[in-house]
């Protein structure tokens, strides 16, 4: 039981005898005493005026009288208005501490055998172009989000959904067999991704340069787009696609298999991975014969020219189209056929779907279409919409060959955590293994860090520079606190110091020291908070804030060079599980932290 439990059992018993009051759980407010008051625990006494029939200064002395005569944990308390701050003795936080080094995955729990499963997909690339800089943000809130689940006691599914068909990889497809003079990967020297995205680049560049010639010609920009024999021929290779015809159906398996390895090696690097791929091209067929099942059943209705809707203005929308009047596919049909088939490979209970807030109103639709079909999470779906990620030049646009690659990114942050790490002397003494090793951890853990501390629900600009910082509220500040913990520890050892598995000494602790073990203990709570609210942003700055306190306690107080040695004992304890929550934090946000810097 922690000590907000404990405390909150000793109020409620003191609540009952002083006013005869019943309290219901949640009725007991318990936070953190803010840092300019004294104490650790704050009661709001608000609540029980009624019954005490007296003043909020007069209530919480009557119930902080009866906890430190009766709980010796309570040490000492003080009032301020209608806020009861109790001070809890030095004991209490020396057990804490103990119960917390004897948990090694102290923060996380474990999945039941009757764990409910929540799925979870991200990325959902297309197979037009590479990884960009929106991709990071979007891989890297679906994978930590999937760790945060996991670590509040949940089975979880790790799934991508690649878009892998239609008219945009036509494009590519088409600019390659016209432009391509056969062009490999390996005869280019370049990933397969990256090849892919130059056709795509290539195909819009061709097709501007013919709009601008026609609409010179005399025709309107309509005009120009319906003539246009380029697009024409994009829309022509869809339709064989979709006939199954053989030479088409080769080349893109062929071109596919290039991106496909290419994106394998980004998300290596990347650090993500998935439990299941679904593609585009094997859904979009069971999401049609879900749609016409729809209509036979009447969920669905059918106009003249053949096309399928559904009617949601009851549920305070409009038509939504289904299937065009030539029978082929939208997005929402091959939504709902992904559907169908993870439904049938999985038990879901809970489907979260990490996708950028511009699709809202799809992901609404969405839920009331799986609904309206039968399956049993549709209503309850979680769109996980965050917001866009933007350089401070302004937004990337595909098509203009604009963004920003997701390899180069990466590759630029690993050597500019490089550059700044020389320069602070940060890699003396480190073998050319161990430089790539640790500036690896430290750029990545830089974007990493900086794209998932911001609140995902907004919109953000991403600057490179600012992510590598060994100060302030950045990756590579908490990476370097991890590292210090870790040569403290070190040194330890080599002084031969035993840490005993429980800590039995009596000794007083300074409030540094039991503000620091009360941070520790918020962990668990942090981490279910960011599950609850889907926001890996709640563990980062969590961690950032143990940090900032962790080196204000380091800095005001000797560790090694204590000359009482209970309390050197007590202080490298106290520093290995810092250690050890900043590590589980940063992993649950797909972080390393390096043990030297």
């Amino acid at each position: 039981m922690n000590i907000y439990q404990t405390i909150a059992n000793g109020v409620k018993s003191a609540l009952a005898d002083l006013y005869q009051l019943d309290t219901q759980d949640g009725q007991i407010q318990l936070t953190k005493t803010k840092k300019e008051f004294e104490g650790h625990l704050t009661l709001v006494v608000f609540p029980f005026l009624k019954a005490s029939k007296k003043s909020p200064e007069e209530t919480g002395k009557e119930i902080g009288n009866l906890l430190s005569e009766r709980m010796p944990e309570v040490s000492s308390y003080n009032t301020i208005k209608g806020f009861l701050n109790l001070v809890i003795d030095s004991d209490v936080w020396i057990k804490a501490l103990n119960d917390i080094n004897s948990n090694p995955d102290f923060g996380k729990t474990p999945a039941s055998e009757n764990a409910p499963l929540v799925m979870i997909e991200y990325s959902s690339p297309n197979t037009n172009k590479p990884l960009h800089l929106g991709h990071i943000r979007n891989n890297l809130l679906g994978y930590s989000l999937a760790e945060i689940k996991k670590a509040t006691g949940n089975k979880v599914v790790k799934t991508n959904i690649v878009n892998d068909r239609g008219i945009h990889i036509c494009k590519s497809m088409l600019a390659w067999k016209k432009w391509g003079e056969g062009v490999t990967p390996e005869s280019a020297g370049k990933k397969g991704d990256h090849l892919i995205g130059d056709f795509y680049v290539l195909f819009d560049k061709n097709y501007k340069k013919e709009l601008a010639e026609l609409q010179d010609g005399g025709m309107t920009k309509e005009e120009a787009e319906k003539n246009s024999s380029l697009m024409n021929e994009a829309r022509e290779m869809l339709r064989l696609w979709e006939a199954g015809d053989l030479e088409t159906v080769a080349l893109w398996e062929k071109m596919n298999s290039w991106v496909y390895a290419g994106f394998d090696e980004t998300y290596k690097q990347l650090g993500v991975d998935f439990d299941k791929i679904y593609y585009e091209s094997r859904t979009y067929i069971d999401g049609k014969e879900k749609v016409l099942e729809g209509l036979e059943k009447g969920i669905f209705y059918k106009k003249e020219d053949g096309s399928v809707w559904a009617d949601l203005t009851e549920e305070g929308l409009d038509h939504k189209l289904l299937l065009r009047a030539d029978g082929t596919s939208v997005y929402m049909t091959q939504d709902i056929g992904t559907a169908k088939q993870r439904f049938d490979d999985y038990p879901i209970n809970q489907m979260v779907y990490v996708v950028g807030n511009e699709q809202n109103y799809h992901f609404q639709v969405l839920s009331i279409l799986l609904d309206k079909l039968g399956f049993s999470w549709g209503k309850s779906l979680i769109h996980f919409s965050y917001g866009m990620v933007e350089l401070p030049e302004g937004k990337m646009k595909s098509r203009e060959g604009t963004v920003v690659d997701a390899d180069d990114l990466m590759e630029e942050m690993i050597k500019t955590a490089e550059e700044i790490s020389r320069e602070l002397g940060k890699l003396d003494g480190c073998t050319p293994e161990e430089v790539r090793q640790i500036t690896q951890m430290i750029g990545l853990g830089g974007l990493k860090y900086f794209l998932l501390k911001v609140d995902p629900r907004k919109n953000m600009v991403f600057n490179p520079k600012d992510s590598i910082d060994f100060n302030g509220n950045t990756g590579s500040f908490i990476q370097y606190t991890h590292a210090r913990i870790c040569s403290v520890l070190r040194r330890a050892a080599e002084q031969n110091i035993t840490l005993p598995e429980t800590f039995n000494a009596k000794i007083v602790l300074n409030e540094k020291e039991q503000n620091l073990v009360h941070s520790l203990l918020e962990f668990p709570t942090i981490v279910q908070q960011a599950s609850d609210e889907c926001s890996p942003a709640v563990i980062a700055n969590y961690v950032y804030d143990l940090v900032k306190e962790y080196n204000q306690f380091y800095h005001d107080f000797s560790i090694l060079k204590e000359e009482n040695p209970d309390t050197k004992t007590f202080r490298i304890i106290l520093s290995k599980n810092v250690a050890k929550v900043i590590n589980t934090g940063m992993s649950l946000l797909g972080i390393k932290v390096p043990e030297r810097m």
